[in-house]
Protein backbone atom coordinates (compact mmCIF):
# COMPACT_ATOMS: atom_id res chain seq x y z
CA UNK A 1 0.00 0.00 0.00
CA UNK A 2 2.98 2.26 0.38
CA UNK A 3 2.60 5.37 -1.76
CA UNK A 4 -0.54 4.20 -3.56
CA UNK A 5 -4.20 4.61 -2.79
CA UNK A 6 -6.10 2.39 -0.41
CA UNK A 7 -9.77 2.06 0.40
CA UNK A 8 -10.93 2.94 3.91
CA UNK A 9 -14.12 2.77 5.91
CA UNK A 10 -14.06 5.19 8.83
CA UNK A 11 -16.56 5.77 11.58
CA UNK A 12 -16.43 7.86 14.70
CA UNK A 13 -18.35 8.43 17.89
CA UNK A 14 -17.51 11.92 19.11
CA UNK A 15 -19.18 14.01 21.78
CA UNK A 16 -21.92 16.40 20.66
CA UNK A 17 -19.65 19.47 20.77
CA UNK A 18 -17.06 17.84 18.50
CA UNK A 19 -19.24 15.98 15.97
CA UNK A 20 -19.56 18.83 13.47
CA UNK A 21 -15.78 19.39 13.44
CA UNK A 22 -15.19 15.68 12.80
CA UNK A 23 -17.79 15.67 10.00
CA UNK A 24 -16.19 18.67 8.32
CA UNK A 25 -12.71 17.11 8.55
CA UNK A 26 -13.78 13.72 7.17
CA UNK A 27 -15.65 15.30 4.25
CA UNK A 28 -12.37 16.84 3.04
CA UNK A 29 -10.94 13.36 2.45
CA UNK A 30 -13.74 10.78 2.15
CA UNK A 31 -17.33 10.30 0.99
CA UNK A 32 -20.05 10.58 3.61
CA UNK A 33 -22.14 7.41 3.79
CA UNK A 34 -24.41 8.02 6.79
CA UNK A 35 -24.29 9.81 10.12
CA UNK A 36 -20.71 9.26 11.35
CA UNK A 37 -19.63 6.83 8.61
CA UNK A 38 -17.32 7.60 5.67
CA UNK A 39 -15.67 5.57 2.93
CA UNK A 40 -13.43 6.09 -0.05
CA UNK A 41 -10.05 5.89 -1.67
CA UNK A 42 -7.28 7.83 0.02
CA UNK A 43 -3.51 8.04 -0.21
CA UNK A 44 -1.34 6.95 2.69
CA UNK A 45 -0.26 10.58 3.20
CA UNK A 46 -3.80 11.91 3.30
CA UNK A 47 -4.89 9.14 5.67
CA UNK A 48 -2.07 10.16 8.00
CA UNK A 49 -3.24 13.81 7.78
CA UNK A 50 -6.86 12.82 8.39
CA UNK A 51 -5.96 10.75 11.46
CA UNK A 52 -3.85 13.60 12.83
CA UNK A 53 -6.59 16.21 12.26
CA UNK A 54 -9.22 14.01 13.90
CA UNK A 55 -7.00 13.12 16.85
CA UNK A 56 -6.51 16.85 17.49
CA UNK A 57 -10.30 17.39 17.58
CA UNK A 58 -11.25 14.41 19.73
CA UNK A 59 -11.31 13.87 23.47
CA UNK A 60 -9.51 10.53 23.74
CA UNK A 61 -11.13 9.81 27.09
CA UNK A 62 -14.67 9.69 25.65
CA UNK A 63 -14.51 9.77 21.82
CA UNK A 64 -13.63 6.90 19.49
CA UNK A 65 -12.47 6.56 15.91
CA UNK A 66 -12.40 3.29 13.94
CA UNK A 67 -10.73 2.94 10.53
CA UNK A 68 -10.75 -0.19 8.36
CA UNK A 69 -8.08 -0.14 5.65
CA UNK A 70 -8.12 -2.30 2.51
CA UNK A 71 -5.45 -2.62 -0.18
CA UNK A 72 -8.28 -2.79 -2.72
CA UNK A 73 -11.94 -3.74 -2.99
CA UNK A 74 -11.42 -6.81 -5.21
CA UNK A 75 -12.92 -9.27 -2.71
CA UNK A 76 -15.51 -6.94 -1.24
CA UNK A 77 -19.20 -6.36 -1.77
CA UNK A 78 -21.36 -3.55 -0.44
CA UNK A 79 -25.04 -4.00 0.34
CA UNK A 80 -27.42 -1.32 1.51
CA UNK A 81 -30.77 -2.32 2.95
CA UNK A 82 -33.23 0.52 3.40
CA UNK A 83 -32.45 4.13 2.56
CA UNK A 84 -29.04 4.82 1.06
CA UNK A 85 -28.12 8.17 2.58
CA UNK A 86 -25.54 9.09 -0.05
CA UNK A 87 -26.08 7.07 -3.26
CA UNK A 88 -22.90 8.40 -4.89
CA UNK A 89 -20.50 5.47 -4.51
CA UNK A 90 -16.79 5.18 -5.25
CA UNK A 91 -17.03 1.48 -6.14
CA UNK A 92 -16.13 0.85 -9.75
Amino acid sequence: MRGGKMFVILFYDFGEKRVSKALKTCRKYLTWVQNSVFEGEITEGNLKKLKHELSMKMDKDVDSLVIYTFANMKYSTREVIGVEKNPQSLFL
